[in-house]
């Protein structure tokens, strides 16, 4: 893995740990923070990993955009920023090996963005979320972006207009994250997900999880007419022709990718 400024980046097996380590800066995201993450991810999307995980050093999981960073640019230069944010948000979904937010501490505004945006995502008792913009001047616009599709409409009028913190447990309740755990689980509890996630068809997996984000949120008929093409020309695969014969033979599958 290549050396970077703000994260640790490890490969674990068939894990791909990517791990913020701007401790001292709360790890908000600066423009060179963005940019390590989207080059870690596009490198682990490209290797032979099955799973991503996203993790974080310091006593808080990301605290969103830097301000140092937005407040010496003008529209132009912030606009800029926020399209490089949201290619690192589109770059996690394109991946095809599944991601996890592993959080251990306060996610809050492009922070709570992250976890919004990975595939699955598991807390710690002591973590929260929150997009502060509502009771600050900068309103979380984008961060509302993911947020939204994973906890729905009232909650995130609460989430963005209050501005308050959530409770791990109430981000579980909401949808936000899969499960919250006693902190000394965390990492038990994150693999253990990763490992059931994990299972099966590499390339099938891959293949699976980028149609599930083209159809999420759209018409159920314009969802079926994504859905049914690639299920059936998937039907041919050497993956599906294995899962398929190990079944019918009672065997254990030998997957081709």
């Amino acid at each position: 893995m290549d050396a970077y400024q703000h994260l640790e980046v490890k490969r674990d097996g068939e894990t791909v740990r990517i791990t913020m380590n701007r401790p001292s800066r709360r790890n908000s995201l600066s423009e060179d923070h963005l940019r390590e993450l989207t080059a870690a991810f596009d490198e682990a999307g490209g290797s032979d990993a099955t799973g991503i995980v996203l993790g974080a050093n310091g006593p808080v999981f990301s605290a969103g955009h830097d301000f140092g960073d937005v407040s010496s640019r003008d529209v132009v230069g912030v606009r800029d920023l926020l399209n490089i944010c949201t290619n690192l948000m589109q770059t996690i979904q394109n991946v095809p090996q599944v991601v996890i937010a592993r959080v251990h501490a306060l996610a809050t505004a492009a922070g709570c963005q992250l976890v919004a945006t990975c595939d699955l995502a598991v807390a710690a008792e002591s973590a929260g979320f929150a997009l502060p913009g509502g009771k600050g001047g900068w309103f979380c616009h984008t961060p509302a972006v993911p947020v939204a599709r994973n906890i729905g409409r009232k909650r995130l009028m609460e989430l963005a207009l209050t501005g308050d913190a959530i409770s791990a447990s109430t981000a579980a309740e909401w949808g936000l994250i899969n499960y919250v755990v006693p902190d000394d689980q965390l990492d038990r509890a994150v693999d253990e997900l990763l490992a059931r996630a994990t299972r099966g068809s590499r390339t099938g997996k891959g293949i699976g999880k980028q149609v599930l984000y083209q159809q999420l949120d759209r018409p159920e008929a314009d969802a079926y007419g994504i859905a049914v093409p690639v299920m059936a020309a998937m039907s041919q695969s050497a993956s599906a022709k294995e899962g398929m014969a190990a079944f019918l033979e009672k065997r254990h599958a030998v997957w081709p990718d």
